[in-house]
């Protein structure tokens, strides 16, 4: 990072940025190009790991890349606007970035990863269960191996 003053290190700190982010972006790697698709997500920080949970179709170019290469990255920020400082203008921003393998969610695990997200989307945790049981989505997981943060407050 090459401004490492805004570097966000403690996992902690890492969880309140994402807690704050509406959407996460997934790098998936793709034949020819990188696929970024935006998704809605929850998470859990247990022992010092993040845990990402996000879904989806049981089809589709996000199916198919992943389950050619699993290896994703993970990109999330909550950008608060621009500010003006004497003649400089800078961004307002917290971000995080982390990369881990995509797995599958099945079962109970899956019902739990659809209640985090509903749960940080701020919508009722009943809908997973019945969403699982019909077979209608797929929950993926991603345990993040490294993650950063960054972020630029203006006082």
């Amino acid at each position: 990072m090459r401004q490492s003053q805004r570097a966000v290190t403690d996992i902690f700190d890492i969880a309140e940025i994402l807690k704050k982010s509406e959407t996460i972006r997934i790098g998936i790697n793709g034949p020819e190009y990188p696929y970024v698709v935006p998704v809605s997500f929850g998470f859990e920080l247990l022992d010092g790991k993040i845990t990402i949970y996000f879904h989806g179709a049981k089809e589709g170019l996000k199916h198919d890349l992943i389950a050619q290469n699993n290896h994703v990255c993970v990109e999330s920020d909550f950008f608060k606007g621009y500010h003006q400082i004497g003649e400089m203008i800078t961004a307002e921003y917290e971000s995080v970035i982390g990369f881990g393998i995509v797995e599958i969610a099945e079962g109970e695990d899956a019902i739990h990863g659809l209640e985090l997200l509903l749960s940080h989307a701020n919508y009722s945790e009943y809908a997973a269960k019945a969403c699982v049981a019909a077979g209608i989505t797929r929950v993926y997981k991603v345990v993040l191996s490294s993650v950063t943060g960054k972020r630029r407050l203006v006082h």
